[in-house]
């Protein structure tokens, strides 16, 4: 039989041991998380932030709920959340605590104390209690994980009855030139672009490599379902270079 520790999984194009992923990641975005907001901006154009916009419309955040914001580095969902929703709290949830140590630095983090925390944990055994929060939210951190459906099944759990989970994550052009021409500029500038900026190349390569290896619109959406969420639903934004993937904890 095979035990456990066999089990392997990919690190973008790199096929490693289960148990020594998450370790890889939080190597990569502890060395990235200085330069993390100034390379989302460049390698985007700056579109990251009308997709998190976005996913907020799609939320639409009320007063008074409770968000759980994981994989949630400096904060960007969270205080967009926040900003919609009078009287709301949130939690930034990272396995990486330089990124949240960022997230603190920023203007935002200081007008939003009172009814924002940030805790560091692990997508796929998160350290709250089942049924606690109103609305779970994960952007471009769930490719990252190492077994998608723990994750998925640990967002089950921590949401209350009525729940809503949202995804944003990078996916697949459904228009095979447009995907060739996607992948041209993934392959070919970012990594180049970490290494001028951040001065990690590597680390950009990973990234690119392991938004190839995420499931497309589709087979996300299942996994979705298999979890145990209903009135699952996804959007393609900038024609499929990201997706927006809601459910419900029926």
């Amino acid at each position: 039989m095979t035990g456990s520790e066999d089990k392997t999984t990919h690190f973008g194009y790199r096929e490693v041991p289960e148990a020594e992923k998450a370790g890889m990641v939080h190597g990569v975005f502890s060395r990235v998380a200085s330069k993390y907001d100034v390379m989302n901006d460049l390698m985007s154009g700056g579109v990251h932030r009308l997709w998190k916009d976005a996913m907020m419309d799609w939320l639409a955040p009320r007063p008074g709920q409770r968000l759980l914001d994981v994989a949630g580095g400096t904060g960007d969902v969270a205080f967009r959340f926040l900003k919609r929703a009078p009287g709301a709290a949130a939690v930034v949830c990272d396995l990486t605590e330089p990124m949240l140590i960022e997230g603190r630095k920023r203007a935002e983090a200081e007008k939003t104390a009172d009814r924002l925390d940030w805790v560091v944990g692990d997508a796929m055994a998160l350290p709250f209690e089942s049924n606690s929060f109103d609305v779970y939210t994960i952007s471009f951190g769930i490719r990252n994980v190492t077994r998608i459906p723990d994750a998925l099944a640990e967002a089950y759990r921590v949401l209350r009855p009525g729940g809503r989970l949202m995804v944003l994550e990078f996916s697949q052009i459904p228009n095979d030139l447009m995907q060739k021409v996607y992948d041209l500029y993934s392959f070919n500038i970012i990594p180049a672009m970490g290494q001028i900026v951040a001065g990690d190349r590597d680390s950009y390569q990973y990234l690119v490599e392991s938004i190839r290896k995420f499931p497309d619109q589709e087979s996300f959406a299942g996994m979705i379902r298999a979890a145990g969420f209903g009135q699952v639903k996804y959007r393609n934004l900038t024609m499929g270079v990201v997706a927006l993937h809601s459910g419900w904890k029926i």
